[in-house]
């Protein structure tokens, strides 16, 4: 079996302790190899110290309702979640109740920072046993709404109890604090053929929820103190909807890549879409957090996009950066980013070919069919309130720039081609781009950037 590159954790570990971990990652994996017979088998299930049902019941937005009225669209769940304490006072007496310090990682900080935001209203802490089960099983919480993805907190720490308050932490920078409120062992792999559609360790969000997560997951109420320090500015919910026209249409266009022109041709012609109103305006909204281990690093693509966002500077189109965690898990992921996008203020979501998309790192071969999410998109859109908008199929052509593969094959146009390995390799090797394939001051980004 062949394994793909791997960083973030693991790049501190010795040749040795990488090899445990993955060999453990691959015996705990076929340990639960009869729960791939059937999609619809049980989860091992653990008994809970503390069973909670409220936990995550909504929780309204701490300022006045202006925020909220601010943009067209109601959050999930009918209110926006607001966890950060706002005095110095209030912050030091949560600090002062915790008994223990924990560093996050990469991931558990970038969703301690969208609970704390209100990015996953309505949740209000880490998913307990019973919410995080029926989120894989369902693709909804127990109360009924529609719910991507699990949001968990994973540990490898026999210590850690039910009840135990901590104090998260990124480095010095204090957070936010979490009462644990149950402790349990995941079925991995049985979460990772529901919502992955496959326990295959070549799937990167398989390799990460087996090789990356702890052992144990613990549900747990979060209380905010302090947004992270990024290279990138990550507006809250709140802080977008007040930019946002109260009373027209907001399309959101969600990516992990470097905007080319075929994107950008994409997102502006969408607001043309019969399915917008008048006036629309689209909201850019990469993602800048983890992805998969051979994606460009956030910071380089967000430095791109703050180069783009100057060059095609107009009116309608609006650009922010959201600090999520990839799982690159296709449909479901697809349904994920259409409720944050929801808390963000928007009313529609351009869905791609492939969105979330992933290839196994053996075969080659996509995980998904090209228009997967899509289907799952329009399926699920209504009962979420967030209205799909599929996205163009866009080619260049030599005599009417870019149209749609439609429109090409009828008029019998040129079309040219630029694959990304080919991309990257020009890239590297100082050739020339393209313009009709990428903007120049975006590959001068990513050359400076190596």
């Amino acid at each position: 079996c062949e394994w793909i590159p791997i960083g973030g954790p693991f790049l501190s570990l010795t040749s040795s302790e990488l090899t445990m971990k993955l060999s453990l990652a691959i015996l705990s994996i076929a340990a639960t190899a009869s729960a791939f017979t059937s999609i619809n088998t049980p989860a091992r299930t653990v008994s809970r110290s503390v069973a909670t049902s409220d936990v995550f019941a909504p929780v309204s937005v701490r300022a006045s309702g202006s925020q909220l009225e601010a943009a067209k669209q109601t959050p999930h769940g009918g209110a926006l979640v607001d966890l950060i304490l706002k005095s110095d006072e209030e912050k030091a007496a949560a600090i002062a109740a915790t008994t223990k310090a924990l560093q996050l990682s990469p991931r558990q900080l970038c969703d301690v920072e969208l609970l704390m935001n209100g990015a996953f209203s309505p949740l209000d802490g880490f998913m307990d046993e019973a919410t995080y089960q029926h989120v894989v099983d369902n693709v909804e919480l127990p109360s009924g709404l529609i719910f991507g993805l699990p949001v968990v907190f994973d540990t490898d720490d026999e210590d850690l109890q039910p009840g135990d308050k901590v104090l998260l932490k990124d480095g010095d920078r204090d957070i936010a604090t979490i009462e644990f409120t149950d402790k349990f062992l995941p079925n991995k792999a049985y979460e990772c053929l529901k919502c992955y559609g496959t326990s295959e360790i070549e799937h990167p969000g398989s390799l990460m929820v087996a090789t990356e997560r702890g052992k144990y997951y613990m549900g747990g109420k979060i209380t905010g103190l302090n947004l992270p320090v990024r290279d990138f500015p990550c507006k809250t919910p709140a802080e977008v909807r007040e930019t946002l026209p109260d009373d027209v249409d907001v399309v959101a266009f969600q990516c992990r890549n470097p905007v080319h022109r075929a994107h950008y041709e994409l997102f502006t012609r969408a607001l043309d879409d019969p399915l917008i109103g008048e006036n629309g305006v689209v909201l850019v909204h990469p993602t800048c957090g983890p992805t998969q281990a051979d994606d460009i690093p956030g910071v380089v693509r967000y430095k791109t996009y703050e180069v783009l966002k100057e060059e095609t500077k107009n009116d309608r189109t609006r650009w922010e950066y959201l600090p999520y965690s990839m799982h690159m898990a296709g449909p479901r992921e697809a349904i994920q980013h259409m409720m944050i996008r929801k808390n963000f203020g928007c009313t529609h979501f351009i869905i791609g070919r492939d969105m979330a998309g992933s290839k196994s790192s053996v075969t080659g071969e996509d995980y998904y069919g090209a228009y997967d999410a899509q289907d799952f998109a329009k399926e699920k859109g209504p009962e979420l309130g967030v209205m799909p908008v599929p996205s163009l199929n866009l080619v260049y052509t030599d005599e009417e720039g870019y149209v749609t593969a439609d429109e090409a094959k009828e008029k019998n146009l040129s079309e040219k081609k630029l694959s990304g390995t080919k991309f990257r390799q020009m890239l590297r090797g100082g050739e020339d781009i393209p313009e009709w394939f990428a903007f120049k001051s975006v590959v001068k980004v990513l050359r400076e950037n190596n």
